[in-house]
């Protein structure tokens, strides 16, 4: 049996849906106000069908991390992922405002709210990638979809598709703090922020239990899915995040192979790497895609159970 859902349009700001009158996420368009963070669209609160949050929101360690938000840390000396930028080994990161770029909302083609007895809501948006001077570098089309919500599970599926276009009229070249000489530091691409009780959680991957050293910089040929399992406070209770990639970002049709970021300690995070070890280039008027899943689960999962529920719950 899945829950009602149902969507709430605040019209200029966010997109807030709910599963059975528990809000389990808000899609935030309105920009945030400090450029430095690389202003863009945000999930944030994520929240499990008991209503855990899932997501952290500017913590003070990392104020440009948001829920869940789609980055982009290098991309031909631009930083759609904020903060202060690393520039090459002899000086690190420094604080470089003109390099911070952003993504532009240009509207909701389509949303699709559920009827009365209806199992998902998709969010279609147009964005506009920015330079920090404002020119336009490229044309994003993303779709949100929240679906699977099934109380009986404890679980609900959060899919997030880009398709990404050059109109800069030059190649825009995508990168990582790694491809610019910082190592094991590959971090781009979709990226999910835990809060706070989220460190020191359990990474689980399809060989099991797993640690940050053995899981950083798998290519997801060999783990196209990952676990992240925490004990929650102020509630008796565990969350499970499962981050998966979709068929087509493992085959000969992926413009490159991505790899996982994964931090369980003070700073939980996860990230869908499309650039870790290598640069790779996009052509003027050229195009990639990648599909990505999150699962928000109430309880700790392991690897036989993320398993069974990816296998029930097809592309």
């Amino acid at each position: 049996m899945t829950a009602q859902l149902t969507a709430t349009h605040t019209h200029g700001e966010r997109i807030t849906v709910a599963a059975d009158g528990t809000e389990i996420l808000t899609y935030v368009y309105r920009p945030d106000p400090e450029a430095f963070e690389s202003r863009k669209p945000y999930a944030h609160p994520v929240r499990t069908l008991a209503g855990n949050l899932v997501t952290g929101y500017r913590p003070n360690d990392h104020r440009w991390h948001k829920g869940v938000q789609m980055t982009a840390s290098h991309v031909s000396g631009q930083n759609f992922w904020g903060g202060n930028s690393y520039l090459n080994p002899d000086v690190g990161y420094q604080r470089v405002e003109e390099r911070v770029g952003s993504m532009r909302h240009d509207g909701f083609p389509r949303i699709e709210a559920p009827a009365p007895d209806g199992d998902r809501v998709a969010i279609a948006e147009d964005l506009t990638w920015l330079n920090h001077g404002g020119e336009e570098w490229a044309r994003e089309s993303r779709t949100v979809t929240i679906h699977s919500v099934e109380p009986a599970e404890g679980a609900w599926a959060l899919d997030w598709s880009i398709h990404l276009t050059n109109v800069r009229g030059e190649a825009l070249h995508f990168g990582s703090p790694t491809t610019a000489g910082r190592e094991m530091a590959g971090y781009t691409g979709l990226h999910w922020r835990g809060p706070r009780d989220f460190a020191g959680g359990q990474v689980v991957t399809p060989a099991g239990p797993s640690t940050d050293e053995e899981t950083m910089g798998t290519p997801v040929a060999d783990a196209p899915w990952l676990g992240f399992t925490a004990e929650r406070d102020d509630v008796d209770a565990h969350t499970t995040l499962v981050f998966a990639h979709a068929p087509e970002n493992l085959g000969e049709t992926a413009i490159h192979p991505s790899h996982w970021f994964v931090r369980s300690g003070a700073t939980p995070t996860v990230a869908f790497s499309w650039a870790f070890f290598e640069e790779f280039a996009l052509a003027p008027e050229e195009s990639f895609a990648f599909r990505y899943r999150i699962v928000v689960a109430d309880g700790a999962w392991d690897a036989a159970r993320i398993e069974n529920h990816l296998k029930n719950h097809p592309w």
